[in-house]
């Protein structure tokens, strides 16, 4: 089943394809939310083999994004970036349901 509830801009869908293609694996994001970090919620980014069966899909340019339900229920409307800045470069999750979050930007409060 894909779904646009999350959408990957171009520029973290080109950073993901490039560390896939270092790593040899497929081009797919997993976020996850777990417990923890200051705020109470910290995002988890990791490559995966393939997406579950019931995960939520969001591709951008032949790269795919997958959340399982139980986190999609804390980002669903997120937009996955990936930024540049003189502080480092990072993948960043803008979630309209954060109500807090903390300077680092991996953690927020719902």
């Amino acid at each position: 089943m894909t779904t646009q509830t999350l959408t990957l801009t171009p520029s973290a869908a080109q950073r993901i394809a490039l560390i896939a293609e270092k790593q040899a694996r497929p081009a797919i994001l997993r976020l996850a939310v777990e417990g923890g970090g200051c705020s109470g919620f910290q995002y988890k980014f990791d490559l995966a083999d393939a997406p579950e069966g019931d995960d939520m899909v969001s591709e951008t340019d032949g790269v795919k994004l997958v959340v399982d339900p139980m986190s999609l229920d804390l980002i669903a409307g997120s937009v996955v970036d990936f930024v540049e800045s003189l502080g480092g470069a990072a993948f960043k999750v803008e979630n309209p349901q954060a109500a807090a979050g903390c300077g680092c930007g991996s953690s927020f409060g719902i």
